[in-house]
């Protein structure tokens, strides 16, 4: 009895948190559907320009690029190589299911974010801020979601290999701050609203709150020493 109500505490924190990454996401978008967030999306884009209304950042001018050089944790080539990467190491590890997990949520995640982004069609911010390339709809974030269902997905994964409670939430907590840079940056850049990063943020963490969910389902990484 003991451990049954164990294990329904352990799925209990999960399924709260999914939800209310599904609920902000959505919250957000019909927000900007009605256009409610455009005003705020507007002051916090000028409020990272000079003056407020040209396309200059604001900040060192070594800002920029080091911005641009954060931006890229986000790319496909940099996630690619990150998700190629972390399966090379579940490979040797023999764990070759959480592999297979941790290549399809990667991959289908990727086509989610693609389908979301046609679906809303949202137009980026004008091309006079734009701080480096971009092209495409802007609602979500493809970087900030992407850089959340890969760095996040493959952290969860990764954590339930780990020995210790403090080596798991050292990789997550790396993860998420990952995440959280590249999408400050893409703002900072003037190639995404914050609502954009917003949406990004929560469609990636409920993902990686699912895969997660489904490696405990699966039991997947459970072998790990104690």
């Amino acid at each position: 009895m003991v451990i049954q109500r164990n294990f329904e505490l352990r799925l209990l924190w999960p399924i709260v948190l999914l939800g209310l990454c599904l609920w902000g996401f959505l919250n957000l978008a019909g927000e900007m559907m009605e256009g409610d967030l455009h005003a705020v999306d507007e002051w916090l884009l000028s409020w990272f320009r000079t003056g407020g209304v040209d396309g200059t950042a604001w900040g060192p001018r070594w800002l920029p690029d080091v911005m641009r050089d954060i931006t890229a944790l986000g790319s496909p080539t940099v996630l690619i190589l990150t998700v190629s990467a972390v399966c090379g190491y579940l490979m040797m590890a023999g764990q070759w299911h959480m592999m297979w997990l941790a290549a399809g949520s990667s991959l289908l995640g990727w086509g989610v974010s693609i389908a979301l982004k046609h679906v809303f069609a949202r137009a980026r911010p004008d091309a006079l801020f734009h701080g480096t390339l971009a092209d495409g709809y802007s609602f979500p974030s493809g970087h900030a979601m992407m850089s959340a269902v890969v760095f996040l997905t493959l952290a969860t994964l990764v954590a339930r290999l780990a020995p210790r409670t403090r080596l798991r939430v050292y990789a997550i907590g790396v993860a998420a701050g990952v995440s959280g840079l590249v999408g400050l940056s893409r703002v900072y850049l003037g190639v995404h609203w914050a609502s954009d990063v917003a949406a990004g943020w929560a469609a990636g963490a409920a993902w990686a709150v699912l895969v997660w969910m489904v490696a405990h389902r699966l039991h997947l990484g459970q072998e790990r020493s104690q």
